[in-house]
């Protein structure tokens, strides 16, 4: 019996098939078995680049926290990033392994859009899952990232700068101030006015109104993102439009640093992020970006309540990372300062050319040594390029401030008219921003102990160095008295009270104002009750001499007191004063009053007094005598020591 090996059915049509079709076979299994065996190889990769990565934990490690903007909650975690496109598991958001064993999963998935691939799309998270895993590029999909290199190219930077925009009170986003990063090219400071601004803030709608624009923004309504534009537009916007100093903080994050930080803002492009006015906002979500670039500096962990601008610059301050400051002062700034320094002759004479160019032919300007007409010329040049931002341009400003520089340009070079603005105490070495008062006193002859809080952060008579002078911005401010005959109560409790004295004079008219809320206590037909009041006003101020000022508000006030006709009273009323500052103390004079309905008013003078002992130390005195309807007076007196942390 012979036994012969016969072809399986597979083999048999194969060697019937044509050549060419044979050849065509062959070749194709020659092709895909590669493939085949590079698929197998990827995936036994991918589970140990995993299995690793479990080993390790490496989802604990802060470096992956701060990438994915996680924060510890009750011993759970959840980022803070609000787009689901930032996440590649499901539940990304909350939990770190999840997304940190997705993120390895989705590195070798291959996308039509190479644009769209991880390592393009999360290029800090790509880096450094190959730094802890030891991921050779070669093993990863072959991709070419063009969106990102191209951006790259545009942010041409090595270093980092810290940018404040002092306070500006006439905007309520920014009356605490502003902060912003610059991202700087180490190798030409003097392109800084190039370097590439990152700004985080709120996706707002133009549409919404002043106050749903201030509800939505505390009540985490908007959007935050990052945008990133030219530095100069930072400085027309802050320094020009706003006319705010600017504060420029070199941070001494090294180039690798900055590199990580670079190309993680570059993941978070488009991304929105919860924000919240008061904590979640503009300045905390720099300082995480800083912890992404230097992982062991700890900066957002003390803001859980409030993270005002100066207190970051603060945290930045504390952890050594400012290499060098540098002050940017405002146009109407250098104006003031200027002004300051020249004859009140001269003063009128650049009031004048701003108004009318013929002033150049005048006894007064041609009766100036050079010197003196140049620096004149020059200031009125400045003084109508600042009322320009405030008011529309028009063809005869435009040509009677082209005929002002060529005037200036007519001067010999010799004469040097330059005049520096005195660097004023940079904000973050100001008082901080929250305080706590201790102080006894008496009121309507009743004597009391004083406990109280404020979260945030000055009054006008509080130091002023290193703030706006003359602004009074207090956001949360409670005082509790226990009191003879009558024990422990709430005596006051303010929700807003702001208060802008800017002087006026014959270059700049600011309007004063002031708006003031919250329950405050009040005698009513002989009942010492809390009341809720909402009061404001406006009104203008003027400087006697300079550090000493007095200002004159009309006031209208809404109060709902059980003790009137109608639940909600309306009133007219007023308040002046001096307000005066000394080396180590201020004193402010104050005289108000309303006037109700049905003859019922009251009108008071008190008096306060600070004493500086310190930084954050200081001695505060207040006396106030009150008169009001029914021929009734009282007075209230009080000594607070108060100190600001």
């Amino acid at each position: 019996m012979s036994h012969k090996k016969t072809a399986t059915p597979s083999m048999y049509h194969f060697f019937r098939l044509p050549c060419l079709l044979k050849l065509k076979c062959l070749l194709s299994v020659i092709l895909l078995l590669p493939v085949a065996t590079f698929a197998s190889a990827g995936i036994d990769l991918r589970e140990s680049l995993i299995a690793k990565a479990e080993e390790h934990s490496l989802w604990e490690k802060v470096e992956w926290l701060n990438l994915i903007h996680y924060n510890k909650e009750h011993s759970a975690y959840l980022s803070q990033v609000d787009d689901e496109r930032f996440f590649y598991a499901s539940d990304g958001s909350n939990n770190p392994r999840s997304e940190l064993l997705a993120t390895i999963k989705n590195l070798f998935v291959e996308e039509d859009d190479h644009n769209q691939q991880a390592q393009c799309r999360f290029v800090a998270r790509t880096r450094w899952l190959s730094e802890q895993l030891d991921i050779d590029s070669k093993i990863l999909p072959k991709v070419r990232c063009d969106e990102y290199i191209e951006w790259r190219q545009m942010v041409q930077a090595d270093s980092v700068t810290m940018v404040f925009p002092a306070y500006h009170l006439n905007s309520p986003s920014s009356m605490f101030g502003h902060t912003l990063l610059r991202l700087d090219n180490s190798q030409d400071s003097k392109t800084d006015w190039l370097s590439y601004a990152v700004n985080f803030g709120a996706n707002i709608d133009n549409s919404d109104n002043s106050l749903i624009y201030a509800y939505r923004g505390l009540a985490g309504g908007y959007p935050g993102i990052f945008i990133s534009e030219p530095y100069f537009k930072k400085i027309q916007e802050y320094n020009r439009i706003e006319h705010r100093d600017i504060w420029e903080y070199e941070l001494n994050l090294t180039a690798e640093e900055t590199e990580r930080l670079i190309q993680h803002l570059w993941e978070l492009k488009t991304i929105n992020f919860d924000y919240y006015f008061f904590d979640e906002n503009c300045s905390y979500r720099l300082l995480e970006l800083i912890e992404v670039a230097r992982p062991e500096v700890e900066l957002t962990d003390e803001f859980i309540v409030t993270a005002i601008p100066v207190d970051t610059v603060r945290a930045i301050d504390k952890a050594q990372l400012i290499e060098s400051v540098s002050y940017r002062p405002a146009r109407a700034t250098e104006i003031q300062h200027i002004l300051e320094g020249i004859s009140k002759q001269q003063r009128e004479i650049v009031l004048d050319l701003s108004e009318d160019i013929q002033a150049l032919d005048s006894d007064a300007f041609i009766g100036l040594d050079l010197a003196q007409q140049k620096t004149t010329v020059d200031l009125a040049y400045k003084y109508l390029r600042y009322l320009n931002t405030e008011t529309s341009r028009d063809p005869a400003t435009a040509k009677r401030s082209y005929q002002l520089l060529q005037k200036l340009n007519s001067y010999p070079l010799e004469i040097d008219i330059s005049s520096t603005v005195p660097t004023p105490l940079p904000p973050e070495k100001g008082h901080n921003s929250k305080r706590t008062t201790m102080g006894l006193g008496q009121r309507l002859n009743n004597n009391y102990a004083e406990l109280g809080f404020k979260m945030a952060f000055h009054d006008l008579e509080d130091a002023k160095d290193g703030f706006l002078q003359g602004a009074q911005i207090n956001i949360g401010s409670i005082k509790v008295r226990a009191e003879d005959n009558v024990g422990l109560r709430l005596y006051q409790l303010d929700l807003v009270d702001i208060f802008s004295l800017t002087p006026r004079n014959s270059f700049f008219d600011p309007l004063s104002w002031k708006v003031y809320t919250g329950f405050e206590r009040q005698l009513t037909s002989d009942k010492d009750q809390l009341v809720y009041h909402l009061s404001g006003g406006a009104g203008g101020t003027w400087e006697i001499i300079k550090n000493h000022q007095f200002h004159a508000l009309v006031i209208g006030r809404l109060e709902i007191n059980k003790q009137f006709k109608n639940l909600i009273e309306p009133a007219v009323g007023f308040n002046t004063g001096f307000l005066s500052h000394f080396k180590h103390t201020t004193a402010h004079l104050e005289l108000s009053g309303e006037q109700f309905q049905d003859d019922i008013y009251r009108l008071r003078v008190q008096y306060t007094q600070n004493f500086v002992l310190s930084t954050n130390h200081s001695i505060k005195l207040f006396a106030r005598h009150q008169w009001q309807e029914n021929d009734t007076d009282f007075s209230d007196i009080n000594l607070n020591y108060q100190y600001y942390f």
